[in-house]
């Protein structure tokens, strides 16, 4: 692809993964980390500008984001892959923690990149996320040598049906913390400016996260994702609770700061006993025997239209641990099945936990955590960015 004079043309797949949408890119093509990658990254997407109108990103967190892949040098790995959130209005872009939903779409695009050695039916994929350190599997069904695109698998917040990608996120307790439970304690108490007192559960499996009831901040559960654009209150609330969980487990020094020194961590997740609630799908309504609860994630201060991967994986692991917050919502029934159901904005996303009592702090050994996602790869192309973005700036 020849170069214009004043842009240079990067190679990249613009692929859905899961209910996110990312920009894919070849470690190979683009600068070693650093500051002028990050420059070139954030170009790419159009940041900081609110509609990104002058890149690829969507102007919505969940496509704003970017996955780096190479060969892996592991001997138990395929791939390193390392995910990249770009925020929208802020000039920044944040390492720091995993996506799930653009990890389900590494299997495919390592794959149709030539990456890994093909196997049919199904090609097992080994992921190093560089974010966390962990390993993820990804069995990714593949047909002719490619991966397979087609199929009768449904996940809600996605149109249509696709081939069914299963992730497997087993390894990846402790994934920031080193700790399921990085205070050591099952539950803790934060302490609002305003005298409150909170209880929470902090876990850590896939990404950190600090699980609140809903009712405790005077919420519903049902809520979608505009009645916090539109309450400054409560988002002001759940910064102060996640700041203050960040704080506990060594993110950042003061609580006040965690929105620059801890951006994507800890995710705020609220939850609720099941309900009936109508989603953003059209006025599409969520049975509640269909759900095992409600939950409602929030990442760089926004409610999530769906929900994380790596959300949900954490709330299935928080969800075996007795005592916790997400325990005592679900319930003892639903805590010893294989399969937890849970309703977000868009619908309900059923994930794999199957554990075990253990003589461990948290009570409970894994023998399996996953999800199932489907995955399409849009375009194939180069993306133009001004030659500029490769200079060097001067200090």
């Amino acid at each position: 692809m020849a170069e214009l004079p004043d842009q240079i043309a990067i190679r990249c797949t613009i692929l859905r993964g899961g209910t996110s949408k990312g920009v894919y890119l070849l470690e190979q093509d683009i600068p070693p980390a650093g500051a002028q990658r990050d420059r070139l990254l954030k170009r790419i997407m159009g940041t900081p500008d609110i509609l990104q109108i002058d890149g690829l990103g969507g102007s919505r967190l969940i496509t704003s984001k970017m996955a780096i892949i190479k060969r892996s040098a592991r001997p138990d790995a395929d791939v390193d892959y390392t995910y990249a959130q770009v925020v929208l209005e802020r000039d920044l872009i944040v390492y720091s923690s995993n996506c799930g939903n653009i990890s389900s779409g590494v299997g495919p695009f390592a794959i149709d990149a030539g990456l890994v050695p093909l196997s049919e039916p199904v090609t097992r994929v080994r992921i190093h996320n560089t974010n966390t350190g962990k390993i993820l599997i990804a069995d990714v069904p593949v047909a002719g040598g490619r991966a397979k695109v087609t199929g009768d698998f449904a996940i809600d917040g996605v149109p249509g049906t696709g081939a069914e990608i299963r992730m497997d996120y087993t390894a990846t307790i402790g994934a920031k913390t080193g700790k399921i439970q990085p205070t050591g304690q099952v539950t803790d108490v934060i302490e609002l400016e305003s005298d409150r007192r909170i209880e929470v559960t902090i876990c850590d499996v896939a990404n950190p996260a600090v699980f609140v009831r809903s009712g405790d901040i005077g919420l519903d559960g049902s809520e979608l994702p505009e009645a916090f654009a539109s309450d400054p209150a409560l988002v002001d609330q759940l910064r102060e609770i996640r700041g203050k969980a960040a704080q506990k487990i060594g993110f950042c020094r003061d609580w006040r700061a965690v929105d620059q020194q801890s951006p994507a961590l800890p995710l705020v997740i609220l939850v609720a006993e099941p309900a009936a609630y109508r989603t953003m799908r059209g006025g599409h309504t969520v049975n509640p025997d269909d759900i095992d609860l409600r939950a409602r994630m929030v990442w760089y201060n926004r409610c999530h239209e769906s929900m994380a991967g790596t959300g949900s994986m954490c709330i299935a692991a928080a969800s075996r641990i007795p005592g916790s917050i997400v325990n005592r919502t679900i319930g003892p029934i639903a805590a010893q099945t294989d399969e937890l159901r849970i309703g977000h904005p868009m619908g309900v996303m059923k994930v794999n936990v199957q554990a075990s009592p253990a003589n461990v702090p948290s009570g409970v050994a894994f023998k399996a955590l996953g999800f199932s996602r489907t995955a399409r790869r849009i375009m194939d192309g180069f993306v133009y960015v001004p030659r500029e973005m490769l200079i060097q700036e001067s200090a």
